[in-house]
């Protein structure tokens, strides 16, 4: 932590929009570190530049199940080091350190990503009422006015023995306060909840049950039932779609499945299938 996040005063402006109240710390410590659960401590903090990059440089330290929670972000980051910035306390901006060792093969830690993409999805949907799709691989979409808008992002790191997942959601911005007019929030997408307490601990119960489902599979896809929902919400399958891969190679085409590895595949106008493991996606339009 900076010696900001640390000291009093860093918090000197905690109560300064009424609308927008602090997240309280020791009941949620209390709602989520449980004897026998997952969570093992939950920080919050002021403002950081980076709860994953906070997390990631303690994992060695730290023991499966830390949470930390920043009311702001100066530095986040999306994929490919994009910059994730918005007001204090409008959104949820957290870290999980997440080892699953022995248990899940390395080759399936991958699908992480997916998983946490699932679990806060279903989290909100129960907390909200909101209907949250996903977008291959790490976005977080809902519905302003009939459109779809990006409202969050997760983004997973290997560290020492595990993987620190990042997740940051965009809960009470206003149109005014949108970094780019593509991007959305719980609050325009009328969502039943805004309270950013109940919202976390949602998104955290449900990735506990999602994340222990998984591992006590082996990390097994298919068999934790975590392929076929994540298939079910993404709004990505069946949509016609350009993948920008790493290199500048752009690929064009149906998106037809999720596969066991967590890669999109894609129906080339060739009537080719090509397995994308990494790059950007943009959704074109939907196929009938």
């Amino acid at each position: 932590m900076t010696p900001s996040d640390a000291s009093a005063g860093a918090s000197a402006g905690r109560w300064s929009n009424l609308d927008r109240p602090p997240l309280n710390a020791a009941a949620l410590q209390r709602a989520v570190v449980t004897e026998g659960g997952l969570w093992t401590s939950l920080e919050v903090v002021a403002a950081t530049g980076s709860t994953n990059s906070d997390l990631a440089a303690r994992a060695a330290q730290l023991p499966e199940g830390a949470v930390l929670v920043a009311e702001e972000q100066t530095a986040g980051r999306g994929r490919l080091d994009r910059s994730w910035v918005a007001p204090a306390r409008s959104g949820l901006f957290f870290s999980v350190l997440l080892k699953p060792g022995d248990a899940v093969p390395q080759e399936r830690w991958g699908w992480l990503t997916l998983l946490a993409g699932v679990a806060t999805a279903t989290g909100l949907s129960r907390a909200a009422g909101v209907d949250t799709a996903l977008k291959w691989p790490n976005d977080l979409l809902v519905t302003v006015d009939g459109e779809e808008r990006k409202t969050g992002g997760i983004l997973a790191e290997r560290v020492a023995d595990g993987v620190v997942i990042g997740i940051g959601l965009n809960v009470s911005l206003t149109e005014d306060e949108l970094p780019v007019p593509a991007a959305g929030s719980l609050a325009l997408a009328k969502a039943s909840v805004t309270d950013r307490d109940p919202l976390l601990r949602a998104v955290l119960r449900s990735l506990e049950q999602w994340y222990g489902n998984w591992r006590a599979a082996g990390g097994d896809p298919a068999a934790s039932g975590l392929q076929e929902t994540y298939a079910a919400g993404c709004a990505t399958l069946g949509r016609h779609v350009r993948a920008e891969l790493p290199g500048g190679r752009t690929l064009t085409g149906t998106a037809e499945a999720v596969d066991t590895e967590g890669r999109l595949v894609i129906r080339t106008a060739e009537d080719r299938h090509e397995a994308v493991g990494a790059g950007d996606v943009v959704h074109l339009r939907s196929v009938h």
